[in-house]
């Protein structure tokens, strides 16, 4: 699925405050400490809400994009302009590796553990192919 967002690729990869938002979890961040946790309220909250998780699904989308992936079907998959170049996180280190596996625990702790998998699976394969990734990013 392919996402035409409002933010532009720079604002969300210089802006540090919005993730903690889009995909919470129970630990407060140190960019954003006005962000919501993830309560065992909201924890329950989701895992009764399709329309919660709907939502999260539509952030996720947002920042695949970003990530130079995209949603087809159940799978995860290189956008063709998906390039080390101008696709950071397929760079050893950074905080987009951060932002990676807080999305990918966030997911997996709304009730969305399938949809983490394959966010998880899709990021080494994709990164080790595609980027320079290593077992030690």
């Amino acid at each position: 699925m392919k996402i035409s967002g409002r933010l532009s690729p720079f604002w969300l990869e210089h802006t540090h405050d919005y993730i903690q938002w889009l995909f919470p979890i129970p630990e407060a961040g140190r960019f954003n400490a006005f962000a919501p946790l993830l309560t065992p309220a909201v924890q329950a909250a989701f895992e009764d809400n399709d329309i919660m998780r709907q939502h999260q699904k539509c952030s996720l989308d947002v920042m695949l994009d970003f990530f130079g992936l995209a949603r087809e079907g159940s799978d995860i998959v290189a956008q063709p302009t998906l390039a080390i170049q101008t696709h950071i996180w397929l760079k050893a280190g950074g905080h987009n590796h951060l932002r990676i596996t807080r999305m990918i625990r966030s997911l997996a702790l709304c009730h969305q553990p399938n949809l983490a998998r394959i966010f998880q699976q899709a990021v080494i394969a994709i990164g080790t192919q595609q980027g320079a990734l290593s077992d030690m990013s």
